[in-house]
């Protein structure tokens, strides 16, 4: 007969130990031969869990930084604590407010920010009363050619004819820097010279908004004088019937609103 061999089944034979899985090599580019690296492994942040960057949170669809609100100084609060901010000042009322909570050094300018009905509007209108420093007017001649080949500039605004425009053309870029070369837009080219009112100012909204800022004196002149330049831009403009809102204000001073 021949052998017999016998097989046993179950717990008594212990169990195979599964083979240890050798670790993966993985190339990693710049390492050189022979050269070894440590895996630490790193438990990744789950949803909700990230960790959020210091600041405000942007509204949605908005780019670039959020300005932080604006801190107002002392002086600014103590004469923004003279208006009520709810009223409606007539022009005398405010004109004299302005004045009283102007608090620059210098004597600043008397400001007026105007909301109208229509972007594009734009009017050009005499002001009765001069502001500020008095203007020097040249109207262009051949002498003043002969100053401009020195580059002499004697003059505030320089008028012009339209037949004196080619032989200015030379100095534009003398005159074009400090806003004296001759234009229709300010008033300064005109056919008769003599008729141009250095008090003439050129009033428009911005581009895109029906917005309007412009100056209508000095914080130092008189109510009565400050009163009557601001009737006249208010007036050209069409009143109540354009304007919808009307602030006054100094260069350094809170605004306030007026009656219209």
């Amino acid at each position: 007969m021949g052998k017999t061999k016998t097989a046993f089944i179950g717990g008594g034979l212990e169990e195979k130990k599964p083979k240890k899985e050798e670790p993966k090599k993985v190339h990693i580019s710049g390492l050189k031969g022979g050269q070894r690296i440590k895996v630490v492994e790193a438990e990744l942040p789950t949803e909700g869990n990230e960790e959020k960057t210091e600041g405000p949170e942007r509204p949605k669809g908005v780019e670039g930084k959020i300005k932080a609100p604006k801190v107002r100084g002392k002086k600014y609060l103590e004469a923004k604590g003279k208006i009520n901010s709810a009223n409606l000042y007539s022009l005398t009322e405010a004109i004299k407010l302005m004045k009283e909570t102007s608090f620059s050094k210098f004597d600043g300018s008397a400001e007026m920010h105007l909301t109208v009905k229509k972007t594009g509007t734009g009017v050009k209108v005499a002001l009765p009363q001069a502001g500020g420093k008095a203007k020097r007017v040249e109207i262009a001649s051949d002498e003043t050619i002969k100053k401009l080949t020195t580059g002499k500039i004697d003059f505030d605004v320089l008028v012009a004819t339209a037949e004196m425009m080619p032989k200015l053309v030379p100095f534009a870029r003398l005159l074009g820097p400090k806003g004296l070369m001759p234009n229709p837009k300010n008033g300064t080219l005109l056919s008769d010279p003599k008729k141009y009112s250095v008090n003439t100012l050129s009033v428009k909204t911005e581009r895109e908004a029906p917005l309007i800022h412009t100056v209508f004196g000095k914080v130092s002149q008189d109510v009565k004088e400050l009163k009557e330049n601001a009737e006249e831009i208010i007036r050209v403009l069409g009143g109540g019937k354009q304007i919808v809102k009307a602030f006054i204000k100094a260069t350094m001073g809170p605004s306030i609103k007026l009656k219209i």
